[in-house]
């Protein structure tokens, strides 16, 4: 990645303010390899958005956001009310099954890639829901807006030509937002074993994301085969392409 496309994916204008969330930033402005970017206002990364007071919910709808993407599963979903449960720009659309394994005893790469090869329809479904949003601003959420966020938005900004190295610089930029927040919850971790397993797991660093992408690439044949094989069509690919590409 060039100094240009390093200082844009770390911009701070792209973070977003919606008390109390702590990882919402618009990837508006993040390079394509064509020469354009990603436009403003067109996607949006967040962590639980049931995090937001009644302040953040009117940041939120003063950013123009015309459907919300919920990751997680039912049990997490329904863990605290989502202030926008009831609005129609809402979708759950859990990427893993209620009986799935969470799979701690992994690295974070292989939680992805066993994610990944393990649900393909449950994320052709949630990309889908990004390609088939009415105009405005899509937000898409899991918990802290990291692991589950972080794939379904890596495959939105790879279709519309954003590099794997770019993408995997702004997955990296999670583990700072959400640094407080993750030393909070080790605290609250009295086996010492599991407070092991799951500091190993807060970390992002880029190689996370690169090699994830890498395995998609060569078990997959890459993203775009990944989502057709699931069951997403050309009409959406350029669905998202347009909607997020200047």
């Amino acid at each position: 990645m060039t100094d240009t496309g390093r200082e844009i994916v770390e911009h701070a204008e792209r973070d977003l303010h919606w008390p109390d969330c702590l990882n919402v930033r618009d990837l508006g402005g993040l390079p394509t390899q064509d020469g354009g970017v990603i436009r403003r206002g067109a996607l949006i990364r967040a962590d639980a958005l049931s995090r937001l007071t009644d302040d953040g919910v009117a940041a939120a709808r003063a950013a123009g956001v015309s459907r919300i993407i919920d990751l997680r599963r039912p049990a997490e979903a329904g863990s605290a009310a989502h202030p926008f449960g009831a609005d129609p720009v809402y979708r759950n659309i859990p990427v893993q099954n209620p009986a799935d394994p969470d799979h701690q005893w992994l690295t974070l790469t292989e939680i992805y890639c066993t994610m990944l090869d393990l649900r393909p329809d449950l994320f052709a479904q949630a990309f889908a829901a990004v390609a088939d949003a009415p105009p405005g601003a899509v937000v898409v959420h899991c918990a802290g807006g990291k692991d589950r966020t972080g794939i379904i938005t890596a495959f939105a900004l790879s279709v519309a030509g954003v590099a794997d190295d770019v993408i995997a610089a702004d997955y990296a930029l999670t583990e700072e937002r959400l640094r407080e927040d993750s030393a909070a919850y080790l605290e609250l971790i009295d086996d010492p074993k599991l407070r092991t397993i799951v500091a190993g797991l807060q970390p992002t660093p880029p190689t996370v994301m690169l090699d994830t992408l890498a395995h998609i690439r060569e078990r997959h044949g890459g993203v775009r085969a990944y989502l057709v094989a699931a069951g997403v069509n050309d009409s959406q690919l350029a669905a998202v392409h347009d909607r997020l590409a200047v």
